[in-house]
C-alpha cells in the first residue's frame, strides 16, 4: 500500500511539473527577447518556486517559521487558478498554430511572440481578478416548496442551508462572520450545514476562534451539520466534531433527530468515509427503519448521490453541496456527468433535491461560471394528498 501511495505521488508530481514546464517554456519563448542574457538562471528557479508554492505551503508548513507556510499556500492557490486557465489558453493557441500551418489564416502581426504573450497575461489576469471578486460576493438563492405531509403545529418553516464553507487558510473568520450576519438577517427557523465546513486543517478554525462566530447563530430549531469529504481528508474528524459541538452545531453521522415531534432531520455520513479505514455509511433503509413516515423527513448528505435510495425510503427533501458547480468553468461539464443533479432543484416523485454551489472555495480562491451562495428554503407543510 505504501509503495502504491508513493508511486501515485510520483506520477502526480511528474504531471504537475510537466504542465508547469509547458507554461514556463511558453512564457520564456514569449518574453525572453526582452530579458537580459543569462536571465534563465533566475527565471526558471523563480518560476518553479511559484509553481510549487501550493504543495510547499500545504504539505511543508511544519518546516516554515511564522506564517510563511500559509502565505505560500495562499499564493499557490492563486497559481493553481492561473495554471488552469493558462493550460487551456496555451493549448488552444498551439492548436491554432498547427491549423495555421496548413491554412494560413492568422495575420502575421498577431504572430509576434511578445504581443501574443502580453495578450495572454492580460486575459488571465482579468479572469483571476474577476474570479476573486466573484468568490467573495455570495448571493442569497431562494427556493419555495411544499411538502405534502403535516408537521404538527408547524405550517411553514424557513430553512437556511450553507454548504462547502471550507474554513481554513483561505476562508478566514472574517468571511465566516459575514456569512453569519447574512444568515441571521434571513431569520431562519433552522440552519443546515451539509459538509465541508472545515477545509481539512482544523488549526485555523481554532486559532481564529471561529466557534465563537458560529455561536451567534440562533435559529429556533437549531443548527445541524454533516461531515464532508474534506473533514475526512484532513484527518481531524474527532477534533472537528468537538469544536463544532462547542459552536452549538449538532453533527449527525448516520443519525436522525425528531424536532418538536413534527419533522425529522436525517444526517448521512460522508460516503468517502470508507476510504479512510472506516466502515461504509448506513444505507437509508437502516437509517430510517424506525421513523414515522407520516412526518416530513429532511435529509442532509454532502454529496448529491444515492437519490433513488432516499426517494425509495420516503425522504421528502435532500439538501447537498460538494460540486461547487465546477468552481472553475468549464468544470461544470464534468460535474454534470458525475451527478444526476450538480446544482439547483430536482424533483423525483415525492423527493425534492436541492444542491448548492457552496459558499467557500477549495484550492484557487476564485469562481468562474458560478456564484457562491447561501440558500434559503421556504417550506410549506400540507396534509398528505389523498391517493
Amino acid at each position: 500500500m505504501q509503495t502504491l501511495y508513493m508511486a501515485a505521488i510520483f506520477v502526480i508530481t511528474a504531471i504537475f511539473g510537466a504542465l508547469n514546464f509547458y507554461i514556463g517554456l511558453r512564457g520564456w519563448q514569449a518574453f525572453s527577447g526582452w530579458l537580459p542574457p543569462n536571465a534563465g538562471y533566475i527565471y526558471w528557479p523563480v518560476f518553479f518556486l511559484a509553481a510549487f508554492s501550493y504543495p510547499l505551503g500545504r504539505f511543508g508548513s511544519g518546516f516554515f517559521s511564522g506564517s510563511l507556510g500559509a502565505k505560500l499556500q495562499i499564493f499557490g492557490s492563486y497559481w493553481l487558478g492561473l495554471m488552469y486557465y493558462l493550460i487551456i489558453i496555451l493549448v488552444v493557441i498551439d492548436l491554432i498554430r498547427v491549423l495555421d500551418k496548413f491554412f494560413g489564416f492568422v495575420p502575421q502581426a498577431v504572430k509576434t511572440p511578445e504581443l501574443l504573450g502580453l495578450a495572454v497575461v492580460v486575459l488571465v489576469a482579468g479572469i483571476l481578478i474577476y474570479g476573486t471578486w466573484n468568490a467573495h460576493n455570495p448571493q442569497v438563492v431562494t427556493y419555495d416548496l411544499e411538502i405534502n405531509k403535516p408537521a404538527g403545529a408547524i405550517e411553514e418553516m424557513k430553512v437556511v442551508m450553507v454548504s462547502d464553507i471550507h474554513l481554513g487558510t483561505i476562508v478566514h473568520n472574517s468571511r465566516l462572520s459575514s456569512m453569519v450576519d447574512t444568515v441571521n438577517s434571513l431569520e431562519p427557523d433552522l440552519v443546515l450545514l451539509p459538509g465541508d465546513i472545515i477545509d481539512e486543517n482544523i488549526n485555523p478554525f481554532i486559532e481564529q476562534k471561529m466557534a465563537a462566530t458560529f455561536l451567534r447563530l440562533a435559529p429556533r430549531f437549531g443548527t445541524y451539520a454533516v461531515l464532508g469529504n474534506h473533514e475526512y481528508i484532513g484527518g481531524h474528524v474527532e477534533a472537528t466534531i468537538q469544536h463544532l459541538r462547542e459552536a452549538n452545531i449538532i453533527l449527525l453521522r448516520d443519525q436522525k433527530v425528531l424536532i418538536e415531534d413534527s419533522f425529522y432531520i436525517v444526517g448521512r455520513d460522508e460516503q468517502m468515509r470508507r476510504q479512510f479505514n472506516q466502515d461504509s455509511r448506513l444505507d437509508m433503509a437502516a437509517l430510517l427503519e424506525d421513523v414515522d413516515q407520516a412526518k416530513p423527513i429532511i435529509v442532509m448528505s454532502h454529496q448529491p448521490v444515492d437519490l433513488d435510495e432516499a426517494e425509495a425510503q420516503g425522504a421528502d427533501l435532500q439538501v447537498s453541496g460538494h460540486t461547487h458547480l465546477g468552481q472553475l468553468s468549464p468544470n461544470q461539464l464534468v460535474t454534470r456527468k458525475l451527478f444526476e443533479i450538480d446544482y439547483g432543484y430536482l424533483k423525483k416523485d415525492t423527493l425534492q433535491v436541492i444542491v448548492s454551489s457552496g459558499f467557500g472555495t477549495w484550492g484557487p480562491p476564485i469562481r468562474i461560471g458560478n456564484t457562491p451562495e447561501i440558500v434559503q428554503i421556504n417550506i410549506k407543510f400540507n396534509e398528505r394528498a389523498e391517493a
